[in-house]
C-alpha cells in the first residue's frame, strides 16, 4: 500500500496538502492518533485500498512516541511509506492564523507546570508545537511553506507525490536571498556574485527561464564555472545521500531576488542530472 503521513506545524498547510491527496485518489483521514495507523492500514487493506494519507499533528502529541515504530513496522511489511513534515516561518504562522481568524489547536490545552487559568499566547503555541514535534523531523522530508500560496502548497505536494518511487528525488528550487533560507534546503548554493540581469532593462521583467536571459548568461565563463563546480559537487556527494537511504535531496540556488540566475541555475542543474536521476525543479519566487 501507498502511505502518505503529512504532519507539522499548525498553520504550515496541512490541510491543503490532505486535500491534494484525497483529489489524487488517497484515501484521507485527518487528524489521526498515530497509535491507530497501523490498525487503519489493515482495514483498508482488507477493504482493497491501496492508498492512504493520514494527517497528525500536536493534538495527538500523546501518542506520537509509537509513530517511529510504526512506521519502521510498516516499511519492514513492505508498504511504501513517505512522510511530510510541513513547516513555517514564526512570522508566517502569526499571520496565518491573525488572517483566518482560527485558534491554535494548543491555545486549550493544558501544559505541565501552567496554572489552567492561563492560556498560551500563540507564540507560546507555535513555540510548543515545535517542541513536541521535533523528534518527527528526522523521519520525514521537510517541506518549508512560509512563501507558499495555496495553489502553489498545491502544486509542490502533487509533484512531491506523484513522482516515482526511486531510490532518491533530486530537488532543485531557486530561492530569494532577500526572502530568507529556506528551511527544508539540504545544500544552499549562493550565486549572487555572477553578472545580473536585472540591470539589464530588457532582462529585467523576464526570467532565468526566458532564452534572452538564459543567453545573456550563456556568455560569461564564470557563470559556466560555477555551474561545473555546483553540478561536480552535487554529482560527487549524492551516492552518499543514496547510501543515507534519503527519500529526498533539496538543492537550493538564491540570488537577490530569485528571478534571473538562480532560477536558471536551478533548470539547468535539473536538466543535467535528468539523465541520470529522478529530478524536480521548483522556483519559489515565481508564480
Amino acid at each position: 500500500m501507498k502511505i502518505v503521513l503529512i504532519t507539522g506545524i499548525s498553520g504550515s498547510g496541512k490541510s491543503v496538502a490532505l486535500h491534494v491527496l484525497e483529489d489524487a485518489g488517497y484515501f484521507c483521514v485527518d487528524n489521526l492518533p498515530p497509535s491507530l495507523l497501523c490498525a487503519l492500514v489493515e482495514t483498508r487493506i482488507k477493504e482493497g485500498a491501496s492508498m492512504l494519507a493520514v494527517a497528525t499533528d500536536a493534538r495527538s502529541a500523546d501518542s506520537l512516541a509509537t509513530l517511529r515504530t510504526d512506521i519502521e513496522q510498516l516499511r519492514g511489511e513492505g508498504h511504501e511509506v513517505k512522510v511530510f513534515f510541513l513547516t513555517a516561518s514564526d512570522e508566517t504562522l502569526i499571520t496565518r492564523f491573525s488572517e483566518t481568524r482560527r485558534s491554535h489547536p494548543l491555545s486549550h490545552r493544558l501544559l505541565p507546570g501552567r496554572n489552567p487559568a492561563d492560556r498560551l499566547t500563540l507564540t507560546e503555541c507555535i513555540a510548543a508545537e515545535r517542541d513536541m514535534l521535533g523528534e518527527l523531523k528526522d523521519l520525514a522530508e521537510i517541506v518549508d511553506t512560509s512563501q507558499f500560496s495555496a495553489n502553489k502548497l498545491r502544486s509542490w505536494i502533487k509533484g512531491l507525490v506523484e513522482v516515482e518511487r526511486s531510490p532518491l528525488t533530486l530537488l532543485f528550487e531557486s530561492f530569494a536571498f532577500k526572502s530568507g533560507l529556506p528551511l527544508d534546503a539540504d545544500l544552499v548554493f549562493d550565486v549572487r556574485m555572477l553578472p545580473n540581469p536585472h540591470y539589464d532593462r530588457d532582462l529585467r521583467p523576464l526570467t532565468g527561464r526566458d532564452q534572452p536571459v538564459i543567453d545573456f548568461l550563456d556568455s560569461y565563463p564564470e557563470v559556466a564555472d560555477l555551474m561545473a563546480d555546483i553540478r561536480n559537487f552535487v554529482g560527487k556527494w549524492l551516492p552518499s545521500f543514496k547510501d543515507d537511504n534519503r527519500s529526498y535531496v533539496t538543492v537550493a540556488i538564491g540570488c537577490t531576488g530569485g528571478q534571473h540566475r538562480s532560477v536558471y541555475m536551478a533548470e539547468k542543474l535539473a536538466m543535467h542530472f535528468r539523465a541520470t536521476d529522478q529530478v524536480i525543479c521548483r522556483h519559489r519566487q515565481l508564480d
